[in-house]
């Protein structure tokens, strides 16, 4: 009897299990649910997440803003300190959100070849964002970054920086010799698809966008060697200038923002506790000393420095004054009298500010790669005769793209006339015995929107000539000059990734501010 009751339960247990599961995968799954990804969207994405320099970092490094408050969470580059949070955004940018968009593209695009032109695009972007990895911190995870998933690598070692590029060289050269006129045409492609400059549909003239925006590229790698392997910097912008670089600003790789959904978040937070964020006194001085037309799009003085919005802004250049660089706040307010410094104002300091209508507009374009910057970069190789054409051909028009361009920021435009009267400026016109100081000074200027390039030209050229920051002598140390030449690593990988945290750190000569990157040569 026991035998037969345990059969019927079996029998009974197998018909109910199989009526459950009857339309199992019918009834439990979410009709609404995301079970498929366009790779390109993830694309898109990383275009989108990609940095590119932030006020409180980069261009505080290279004195174009300062925050001239030391109020605990406001301390930073200005200080010469070592502050977690503004050396890491180019990190956090890149590893968790970007490069992850871009390593599960490449791995929903498999190896069947139907979206070859994508592919090539992930490459070129790809490589964008090490770049950028490697000019920041030197070296980095790279050969094994992102392969957790793929392959179990959860704690990356760290690839020396040179070793890097090399490979950056390939990946791109490669993938610029892939792109095909004739195949896919990627819509999602937020600088050149279908809400971009190019018609939908229309894949060879997106391919040609990408060939110019991958040379142009390559030869901002080349010029990085310009002082530690002047032979190989040749060699590759002679590659570059050979495959078509850049030739007009209809070429510029950027983003545009709508000011509702979307906006330029690093300007909009210009306008939070607006009493902190100042010009710095170099900045101002280089615009007002050539009567830079630029100028009055780029600062302006507000009656409420603490409210900006408030009011409409003084743009006369002549009206401009700079925060000295490494000077306390509370140093300068206490300067009623404006004997040393202006003194406080509105809640504020009796100083400039960046222009929040214009240039630090939250609906102020994002620029990653332009002409204007191709064509200076193309006036250093021609001056240093790597190149043939005109040095100074070459700077003017890199000076007057980046003024045309002008018009993409809201409320703003140089004219024709402008261009021509800044251009004979003493101090902007082109003298070749002070080449490479008057290209990378504008280099400087014209990088007011991407102050990644900026850190890393300064360092790469020298210029412009800035003083050093002498708040303190911590820049001194370890060899420094007094000046960062890199940012830190991210606290927490001294924990999560120690062991090769510690060995990348001590390649580098220690994991500080004063260590420099393989290509920046005193």
């Amino acid at each position: 009897m026991k035998t037969i009751k345990t059969y019927i339960f079996l029998f009974t247990a197998f018909f109910l299990l199989g009526s459950c599961d009857k339309d199992f995968v019918e009834i439990n799954t979410n009709p609404y649910a995301v079970n498929e990804v366009d790779p390109g969207l993830l694309f898109a994405n990383s275009q989108r997440l990609a940095h590119i320099g932030g006020w409180a970092g980069e261009h505080t490094i290279v004195q174009h803003f300062v925050n001239a408050y030391n109020s605990g969470a406001t301390l930073g580059f200005n200080f010469n300190a070592d502050i977690d949070g503004i050396s890491n955004p180019q990190w956090d940018a890149s590893y968790p959100d970007a490069l992850k968009n871009l390593g599960q593209a490449v791995v929903l695009l498999g190896e069947d070849g139907a979206q070859s032109n994508l592919l090539s695009m992930i490459r070129i972007w790809k490589a964008q964002i090490f770049m950028g990895l490697v000019d920041h911190y030197g070296d980095v995870p790279y050969f094994n970054a992102g392969k957790a998933v793929t392959d179990g690598i959860f704690y990356p070692e760290y690839d020396d920086d040179a070793a890097i590029y090399d490979d950056l060289y390939t990946e791109i050269t490669a993938a610029l010799a892939a792109l095909n006129p004739s195949g896919d045409f990627v819509s999602a492609d937020l600088f050149y698809g279908t809400n971009g400059s190019v018609p939908s549909g229309d894949a060879s003239t997106q391919v040609a966008k990408w060939k110019k925006l991958g040379n142009s590229l390559l030869l901002r790698l080349g010029m990085r060697y310009s002082k530690v392997n002047a032979s190989l910097a040749e060699s590759i912008v002679s590659e570059a200038v050979a495959g078509g670089v850049m030739t007009a600003n209809a070429d510029n790789a950027y983003l545009t923002y709508d000011g509702s959904l979307y906006s330029n978040g690093g300007n909009a937070s210009l306008r939070n506790f607006s009493y902190f964020n100042y010009a710095a006194e170099p900045l101002v001085d280089q615009l007002k000393s050539t009567n830079d037309p630029r100028g009055k799009y780029i600062v302006a003085s507000y009656d409420e420095p603490a409210a900006i919005t408030d009011g409409v802004p003084d743009t006369v250049l002549a009206n401009q004054f700079g925060v000295p660089v490494g000077v306390l706040s509370g140093t300068i307010a206490a300067d009623i009298a404006m004997t040393t410094y202006r003194g406080p104002k509105g809640g504020g300091l009796n100083y400039s500010q960046m222009n929040i209508y214009s240039v630090a507009s939250p609906v102020a374009p994002r620029v990653f790669v332009t002409y204007a910057q191709t064509s200076l970069l193309l006036a250093e190789a021609a001056a240093m005769g790597w190149i043939s054409g005109s040095a100074q051909d070459f700077y003017e028009d890199g000076i007057a793209a980046d003024m045309q361009w002008y018009s993409q920021y809201p409320n703003s435009e140089v004219t024709t006339s402008e261009i021509a009267t800044y251009l004979s400026q003493p101090g902007v016109a082109f003298d070749a015995a002070n080449a490479l100081e008057l290209i990378n000074t504008q280099y400087w200027v014209v990088n007011i929107s991407n102050g990644s390039e900026a850190f890393a030209n300064f360092r790469r050229s020298g210029f412009p000539t800035l003083s050093r920051n002498d708040f303190d002598d911590s820049l001194l140390a370890n060899g420094g000059d007094g000046f960062v030449r890199r940012m830190s690593y991210p606290d927490r990988e001294s924990s999560a990734n120690e062991a090769n945290y510690s060995a990348a750190a001590a390649a580098m000569g220690g994991d500080v501010l004063t260590s420099r990157v393989f290509w920046d040569k005193p």
